[in-house]
């Protein structure tokens, strides 16, 4: 499917962009993200019309990006979770409670932006998680995992 990116997306392409995706990416995640928009002639023509509302919307998420990273690098985030005599957890410190933590700290985060890679943290200890802010834009904060509660 033939589509034009209305926004940045990572490893696909810049505003403006016209790419070829598949159908089902297209239909399931970029156009109703308002990511993408479908690559017609009328959907061109619209595009061109609000290509300067479209650059000015993404210079200033691209900003607020930018100023997020920087608040965020480098911080310190602890969370309390309740942890046997071994140190194991009951239950597990997920994206939500990494993101709950930053905005405990007057930290703007959004649970979409926490990277965990190899999936939820199950013991105390301290460890470093990548943030996906925008694409371009990752920063990396340490999680503190103590016991408490």
């Amino acid at each position: 499917m033939n589509v034009i990116l209305l926004e940045k997306v990572a490893g696909l392409g810049e505003l403006g962009d016209r790419v070829e995706v598949k159908a089902g990416y297209a239909r399931n995640f970029l156009i109703p993200q308002g990511k993408a928009t479908e690559a017609t002639k009328a959907n061109i023509e619209r595009f061109e019309a609000r290509r300067a509302e479209l650059e000015r919307q993404q210079a200033e998420k691209l900003a607020d990006a930018e100023r997020r990273a920087a608040a965020l690098a480098g911080k310190v985030l602890t969370i309390l979770a309740k942890a046997g005599d071994e140190g194991k957890l009951f239950g597990s410190v997920g994206t939500q409670d990494i993101a709950n933590a930053a905005v405990q700290q007057g930290l703007q985060l959004a649970r979409s932006e926490v990277l965990m890679p190899h999936g939820t943290i199950r013991e105390i200890g301290e460890y470093t998680i990548a943030l996906h802010l925008f694409a371009g834009i990752s920063t990396e904060v340490l999680v503190r995992v103590v016991a408490g509660e």
